[in-house]
């Protein structure tokens, strides 16, 4: 380090300033260079919070399930946001509340909906490893209680995503949610293929409750958005995941909407073939009635109707690597194990 001229003496126990030397290997780990993409030098400016990804671990959350999301994930989201203290913040997909435990800790009023009966009230079959049920301290106000954030939760409510239960006007400060890919978690929606069929005259059973039916990734996606632009406040943000089909993918995949504007779009690859795309958004204006009539012509505000496939894609991709790994492995024994 002698071309860089530093003066004065080299201090490792207390120094006044820390200098670092970071090498970038790209961000597929499937192919992973044997040499540095680049090289960066420089001096460190502050600490983040990267501890809060250990104290906050969904290994030691009273509420876990199938789908949490991630704490380190979670507050990259919360991040994205821009979620600060005294905000509303809403997940119209809470699940187990992983990312309202997030916005909690920078100080966010925080409230949700699932249409998840048994994992907004805590109750069914639990998601540990020797717990056959859950426990009665096992739901999403217990998981903020234990970051001491319960004063600002809200509530939850068992609530269909496409048939929105809220007021008109602005709600929120921010909107953060995973939806249901169809992978772990059903993509399900209250409705019936067979409402056309109505019952008989002399029918004197009891009223007819909606049962679910599939909810398209299209709709889902579609759903958020319009509902984004009613509901956040101007300057607001829509951060959310879109799993795409690596092969297939191009920009044109992301879903718009007229009072939304993209500010990023950043990539977690899933596997060899598979990703998903972490879509954050901003409300630029109110909705007006022509923002409809764009819709229909403008093709940019078309819903992209192959995310419905990526459920079939994505353990089509499986049975492919799969059935070559077993390929692979009859053809050594055919050689002998060579």
């Amino acid at each position: 380090m002698e071309y860089l001229s530093f003066e004065g003496r080299v201090n490792l126990r207390n120094p006044k300033h820390i200098f670092c030397l970071l090498e970038d290997y790209g961000t597929d780990p499937n192919d992973i260079p044997d040499e540095p993409l680049y090289i960066y030098f420089g001096r460190w400016i502050a600490d983040g919070q990267r501890e809060l990804i250990r104290s906050h671990s969904v290994k030691n959350r009273h509420f876990i399930g199938n789908t949490s999301m991630d704490a380190g994930l979670s507050f990259i989201m919360a991040n994205h946001a821009r979620v600060k203290a005294h905000d509303l913040v809403y997940d119209p997909f809470v699940g187990t509340g992983s990312l309202l435990v997030a916005c909690s800790h920078f100080g966010a009023y925080v409230c949700g909906t699932d249409i998840d009966y048994n994992t907004i009230h805590g109750i069914g079959k639990a998601s540990r490893k020797n717990q056959k049920w859950r426990g009665p301290d096992e739901n999403i106000r217990a998981n903020l209680r234990q970051y001491g954030s319960e004063k600002l939760y809200v509530d939850v409510l068992v609530s269909d995503a496409s048939k929105p239960i809220w007021r008109d006007g602005v709600l929120f400060d921010a909107i953060i949610t995973d939806p249901p890919y169809g992978i772990r978690e059903s993509t399900r929606r209250t409705g019936s293929q067979k409402d056309s069929v109505k019952p008989s005259e002399d029918y004197i059973g009891d009223s007819h409750v909606p049962v679910s039916m599939a909810y398209h990734l299209s709709d889902i996606f579609t759903d958020l958005l319009n509902f984004s632009a009613q509901h956040l406040v101007i300057g607001g943000r829509l951060v959310y995941w879109l799993p795409i089909y690596r092969p297939e993918y191009c920009e044109e995949m992301v879903p718009l909407n007229a009072c939304l504007r993209l500010v990023s779009n950043c990539e977690q690859t899933l596997s060899s073939h598979t990703s998903r795309r972490l879509i954050t958004m901003e409300k630029i204006k109110e909705p007006e009635e022509t923002d409809a009539l764009a819709h229909l012509s403008d093709p940019h505000f078309s819903p992209y109707q192959g995310h419905n496939a990526f459920r079939e894609k994505y353990f089509s991709g499986i049975s492919k690597r799969t059935l070559t790994g077993k390929e692979e492995t009859n053809k050594m024994a055919a050689n002998g194990g060579e």
